[in-house]
C-alpha cells in the first residue's frame, strides 16, 4: 500500500451563474495538488496550476500521464460553449503541464470521462444540455469532436428542468454503453458507445424515465457490474436498479431518501461514490451538510440507510473513496475546505479525523 498519493482538488476561480439563478463567487486559482499521508490523513500542498477559468470537475486517463478538467462557462472564444482543458502529469513533483484546450460544444460542462481505450473524453454540458465526445491525441492533447448529442425537452420544475442538463457520465464495465443523466428531463439517458470512432448512438431504450422533479445528476456501477445506483439532485433521493450488461438496460429496484427523517431544510444532493467492496454506499446533501451512508445487499442490489455522518463544513459538492475503503475525502464548497474522514470496512461507517485542509472554494477532489 502507497503510504503518500496524490490528490487533486478543481474549483471554481471566478463568479459563474447556478442553475439555481444564484451567483457563485468563485475564489480559488486552479487546480490544486496535495500530497495526501495516508497514515496521519493529512495534506500537504504540492502546487497550484492556472488551469483557466473554473476548472471545476477533473479525470484522468487510464494510464494516470494526463488530466483533464471541464473549464465551467457560458462562453470561450466568443462562442457560447465552455471548455475542455488538457494537462501531462509529473507524479514525481505534483505539477501540472498544459497541452491544450478545446471548446465543449456546450455551455456549462460539469463532469467528464475518459473512456476505458484512453482515446476519448466525454463530457457532459449542464447549461447547454448537451454531450460531448473529444478524441485524445497521441501526447494526451485533444483533437476536435468526433461527436456531439444535443438533448431536447423539459420538466416540471419551472426554474431548474425549463430545458435539457446533462448532469454526469457514467460508462459501464464494458465500456461500451454510457449513461447520462439529465437534470432537466428528468431522464438518464443511454447510448450505444464506439469506441473506434468515438461515436454515440441511442441506445434500443434510449432513456430511462425517473420520477418528475426528482433531477437525476450521477450515476455510479457497483463493482461486480449488475447494480447501478443514481442520486437525484432535486428531491434528495437514491434509486438502485439491477443492471442488464448485454443489452445496457436498467431495471429499478428501489428509491430511497438521502436525508434524515427530521430534519425540514432546504437540501439538494451531490456526489455519489460505492466503497471498492461494493458492500456500502455514499451520498452527500447539500444544505443538510451530511453524507448518507447505506448498507448495499450483495443477493439483491438492495439499500438499507444505515446513518449520516455530518461532512464538517457547508455544500460537500463532491467527495472521494479511495481506492483501499480506508478513508473518504470531502470538498466542502461553501467553507473552503477539504476534511479528511476514515472509513470503517465492516460498518461503513465514517470517522472524523479532524484534518481540515484549506481550499478556496472546491469543487472536486480526485486521488491520482
Amino acid at each position: 500500500m502507497l503510504k503518500h498519493q496524490l490528490v487533486f482538488i478543481g474549483t471554481y476561480t471566478e463568479p459563474i451563474l447556478f442553475g439555481t439563478g444564484k451567483i457563485f463567487q468563485g475564489k480559488g486559482e486552479g487546480i490544486y495538488a496535495y500530497r495526501f499521508d495516508e497514515s496521519s490523513r493529512s495534506m500537504n500542498l504540492c502546487s497550484v496550476t492556472q488551469a483557466g477559468p473554473n476548472p471545476s470537475y477533473l479525470t484522468f486517463d487510464p494510464s494516470h500521464r494526463f488530466l483533464y478538467c471541464v473549464n465551467e462557462l457560458k462562453e470561450f472564444e466568443g462562442a457560447p460553449t465552455g471548455a475542455v482543458s488538457a494537462f501531462s502529469i509529473n507524479s514525481e513533483r505534483g505539477t501540472l503541464s498544459l497541452l491544450n484546450r478545446q471548446p465543449s460544444h456546450g455551455t456549462d460542462p460539469c463532469n467528464l470521462i475518459v473512456d476505458k481505450s484512453g482515446r476519448y473524453v466525454i463530457v457532459a454540458n449542464f447549461g447547454s444540455g448537451s454531450v460531448c465526445v473529444l478524441p485524445i491525441q497521441k501526447d494526451g492533447s485533444l483533437g476536435d469532436p468526433s461527436d456531439v448529442i444535443q438533448h431536447h425537452g423539459s420538466s416540471i420544475d419551472p426554474i431548474r428542468q425549463i430545458g435539457p442538463h446533462a448532469h454526469g457520465v457514467t460508462l459501464d464495465d464494458s465500456g461500451l454503453y454510457v449513461f447520462v443523466p439529465d437534470l432537466g428531463l428528468d431522464k438518464l439517458m443511454v447510448y450505444k458507445f464506439d469506441p473506434d470512432r468515438g461515436k454515440l448512438e441511442p441506445n434500443e431504450t434510449p432513456w430511462i424515465n425517473i420520477p418528475a422533479s426528482a433531477g437525476p445528476r450521477q450515476l455510479v456501477f457497483h463493482p461486480k457490474g449488475r447494480y447501478a445506483y443514481l442520486i437525484n439532485e432535486l428531491n434528495s433521493t437514491v434509486m438502485a436498479f439491477q443492471y442488464d450488461g448485454v443489452h445496457g438496460s436498467l431495471r429499478k429496484l428501489q428509491i430511497l431518501s438521502t436525508l434524515p427523517e427530521e430534519f425540514k431544510g432546504n437540501s439538494s444532493c451531490g456526489e455519489l461514490q460505492i466503497s471498492p467492496s461494493g458492500k456500502f454506499l455514499y451520498g452527500s446533501n447539500r444544505g443538510n451538510d451530511s453524507i448518507a451512508i447505506y448498507s448495499i445487499n450483495h443477493m439483491d442490489g438492495m439499500l438499507s440507510n444505515i446513518g449520516f455522518a455530518s461532512v464538517e463544513g457547508k455544500t460537500p459538492r463532491h467527495f472521494i473513496v479511495d481506492q483501499e475503503g480506508e478513508y473518504l475525502l470531502v470538498a466542502n464548497q461553501d467553507t473552503d475546505s477539504v476534511v479528511a474522514f476514515s472509513l470503517d470496512s465492516e460498518s461503513g461507517g465514517i470517522k472524523v479525523t479532524g484534518n481540515n485542509t484549506n481550499v478556496p472554494t472546491p469543487a472536486c477532489v480526485k486521488i491520482l
